[in-house]
């Protein structure tokens, strides 16, 4: 009889010992999967619907008081055609355009992160 309960207890230390050996489960935490900012593109167009000529284009932040320089320089946008611009930061801006001939419209506070155009038409602009 002592030497079965010797033997019992020589099996439960040896596989007490034989666990400690035996590899073990670690748990490592894993980084949380974290979805990318969404990326602005400041890309737009200017597209003139109307039937009159774009004489200047201005477009500036609207943070900003004054329109800026005039984007098309020597250029005019006709009826019909697009010009692509690229705004500097993200945000709202103000549009401006004024006509050959007489005459302007303004479109303010467009996100240009959601605007991909700008559209002239004979009764003003609109994004979109």
């Amino acid at each position: 009889m002592l030497r079965r309960k010797l033997l019992a207890a020589l099996a439960v230390s040896g596989a007490a010992a034989v666990s400690a050996c035996a590899p073990q489960t670690v748990y490592v935490p894993q980084p949380v999967a974290v979805a990318p900012a969404p990326v602005c593109d400041t890309r737009f167009q200017v597209v003139n619907n109307s039937s009159r000529t774009v004489l200047t284009l201005q477009y500036s932040h609207a943070s900003l008081a004054n329109w800026g320089v005039d984007q098309l320089g020597q250029n005019v946008l006709r009826p019909g055609q697009v010009w692509n611009a690229r705004a500097a930061n993200t945000g709202l801006y103000d549009f401006r355009i004024t006509w050959l001939g007489g005459g302007a419209a303004e479109l303010r506070r467009v996100d240009i992160c959601r605007a991909s155009q700008i559209v002239v038409t004979n009764s003003g602009m609109f994004a979109r």
